[in-house]
């Protein structure tokens, strides 16, 4: 935490948006505030080259290249290493927004999913850019779910200029992507089915998990620490 200023944390865009969110204000929570501190000790302890997320992590993977940075230099050391965000490459799956369309999405924002508020009825012409029923369509439909779910159209771009110029209703559009989710979800449910008959083996992987975890953390403070010269009781 040495290495972070007070000021720096309180820049970072994803902590400024969830004390906004929250109405924390002044009285912020020391471990929400440092959070940023917590999550790139569990990247820089496992030497991530690479970290998943979508762009709303950014800052956060950001901020731990300056904890890399600033401590490789100061320490005169390559113990650390630099990660890199990897975005997904459907745009539409970077930044997923909250049902109701807002920046976020949130189990206390009891977000729910709404369409185009001017699309009153079937024959008026609807808008499909920030209308979030499309937006999850953008991120998860695939072709070849038309032929099962909905034949009438071949591809979203034929659903998105059917809803533009009007005659097609926001019920049958959000069933479809119900069926699109549901489908997209199958496979997932189906597994967790399976690990939930044998639910020994789980423990058994988390545990084993955890132990290799523990030992490459330990690992790498131990290399810190020396590049610290603070080793005292290595021999």
């Amino acid at each position: 935490m040495d290495i972070v200023t007070v000021s720096r944390l309180q820049r970072n865009p994803t902590v400024k948006s969830e004390i906004q969110m929250r109405n924390f204000e002044a009285s912020i929570p020391v471990g929400f505030f440092t959070y940023p501190i917590s999550q790139a000790a569990d990247i820089t302890a496992f030497k991530a080259d690479v970290v998943p997320a979508g762009e709303d992590q950014m800052p956060m993977v950001e901020q731990t290249r300056e904890i890399v940075h600033k401590f490789n230099t100061v320490y005169n050391t390559d113990t650390l290493v630099m990660p890199d965000i990897l975005l997904p490459t459907n745009d539409a799956c970077r930044r997923l927004p909250g049902t109701d369309g807002k920046a976020k999405m949130s189990k206390s924002l009891g977000n729910c999913m709404y369409t185009d508020p001017n699309h009153l009825k079937v024959s008026d012409p609807g808008q499909v850019e920030g209308n979030t029923v499309f937006t999850y369509l953008d991120a998860f439909c695939k072709d070849e779910y038309f032929a099962e779910f909905w034949p009438d159209y071949k591809n979203l771009d034929e659903v998105k200029e059917h809803y533009k110029r009007g005659g097609l209703g926001d019920v049958k559009v959000k069933k479809f992507l119900n069926r699109v989710l549901e489908e997209e979800l199958r496979p997932i449910r189906e597994r967790r089915k399976r690990w939930e008959q044998d639910i020994p083996a789980v423990y058994e992987i988390l545990k084993s998990g955890s132990e290799k975890a523990e030992r490459v953390a330990a690992q790498t403070l131990k290399e810190m620490r020396a590049a610290m010269k603070i080793n005292y009781f290595d021999n």
